[in-house]
């Protein structure tokens, strides 16, 4: 069970599709974020031009210290090139209690 959850929402830019923002953001997942340590999953979701990004975490301490496992790749920078970051939000939430 993921103990800690990264929870981003965003707008991507007005020149940039779903399909490719999908191909950029799998890029980033297999080649970045799904290896490391304590990853368990990542899941979009959208409204309107909002994307919210849930990604999971065996703990906290796993979460905390993958924050900054995209900086230097080109995945990373991709990424963030189709998003407006102006518009980007996020948490590090640890897991209390699931009903």
């Amino acid at each position: 069970m993921a103990k800690a959850a990264w929870i981003f929402s965003y707008k991507t830019k007005k020149n940039v599709t779903k399909d490719g923002f999908i191909e950029t953001t799998k890029k980033l997942h297999d080649n970045v974020i799904s290896k490391e340590k304590g990853f368990i999953s990542w899941e979009h979701y959208q409204h309107n031009n909002t994307w919210i990004d849930y990604v999971l975490w065996e703990t906290y301490e796993d979460a905390m210290n993958a924050m900054k496992v995209g900086q230097g790749k080109i995945e990373a920078r991709d990424f963030y090139s189709c998003i407006q970051l102006h518009t980007c939000r996020s948490l590090v939430s640890e897991f209390i209690k699931k009903y």
